[in-house]
């Protein structure tokens, strides 16, 4: 019997480790050891942990509380959030907490035109009452990524009424033509209409000749944060920081091949389509746009 495993073990393995593995609820077998049989709501819990487990490694160890809720929810199970914190807290389950730093990638320290801070911080994916709409602001940024192999670098573009990266381009150097494929990957994919702003921080990828000309060929209007404030920027930062939180740093990859192949998958099959956003009412971004966008339209 697993109850009598763990009794017999308890000298060597902690309790709460060894209902883990076995798959069991703590309370259930503490209910156990006081000669009681385990309660309806103990073995309740027994099922529902299992779920949680679930939930949490198809996370790939990093949702919450929260977040596991809101897919238990989601697959139809009637749970309240503080049980869900109870026992992963109990099975010793976390999310991940984010951190961040590193290398530079905005070089601003250049002559080329600076254009003015159109969107101000409104980063609301509601407009009022109303939701905001799609293409109607994109926010762009670049980040490092380390290999052995040496730094790779990543540009994105996202839809700010969404979150979802729209465009993306890797390369081995930190170039204009980086930032220039994320942004005509997002423009071939989305198709915007004449006005939307496009917001970056006041990078020379972004202050460049060639990516002023790309925005003014399709009529959009640049938008770039206040020197040396990197809020003016704050959900494309966001994005890179939960990049690093949920991959980077759980990843030593030989080759940039290696990384790239690791960011195509996290950005298209895991953050885009999966991923709850606990900005978007716990959907992701791609359940998000689906309810925005009516069938016939889509």
């Amino acid at each position: 019997m697993k109850y009598a495993c763990i009794t017999r073990h308890r000298d060597s393995y902690p309790v709460r480790l060894m209902c883990r593995v076995l798959a069991v609820a703590p309370s259930g077998y503490y209910a156990w050891r006081r000669g009681a049989s385990p309660t309806a709501h103990a073995l309740a819990d027994e099922v529902l942990l299992a779920r949680v487990r679930v939930a949490h490694r198809e996370s790939r160890g990093t949702y919450g509380a929260p977040r596991v809720h809101q897919e238990l929810r989601a697959q139809a199970v009637r749970v309240g959030k503080k049980r869900v914190a109870r026992l992963m807290r109990a099975d010793g389950l976390v999310g991940r907490v984010r951190r961040r730093g590193g290398v530079r990638t905005t070089h601003s320290a250049h002559a080329r035109p600076i254009a003015p801070n159109v969107l101000a911080r409104q980063f609301a994916v509601h407009d009022g009452d109303a939701p905001r709409a799609l293409d109607r602001v994109w926010v762009s940024d670049v980040t490092y990524v380390p290999t052995r192999a040496g730094w790779l670098y990543l540009a994105t573009v996202l839809d700010l009424a969404s979150r979802r990266v729209i465009g993306w381009a890797m390369r081995d150097t930190l170039e204009v033509d980086l930032a220039l494929a994320a942004l005509r990957m997002a423009l071939g994919a989305r198709r915007p209409a004449p006005g939307l702003v496009h917001h970056s921080d006041r990078g020379v990828q972004y202050a460049s000749a060639e990516y002023q000309a790309l925005l003014t060929q399709h009529r959009l209007v640049a938008s770039m944060s206040r020197k040396g404030d990197c809020w003016d920027n704050a959900v494309a930062e966001s994005f890179f920081a939960t990049l690093e939180l949920e991959l980077i740093t759980r990843s030593d990859w030989r080759t940039r091949d290696e990384a790239r192949r690791a960011i195509f998958r996290y950005i298209e099959t895991w953050y885009n389509r999966q991923r709850r956003h606990s900005t978007l009412g716990y959907l992701s971004p791609a359940q998000y746009e689906a309810q925005l966008v009516p069938p016939s339209a889509a």
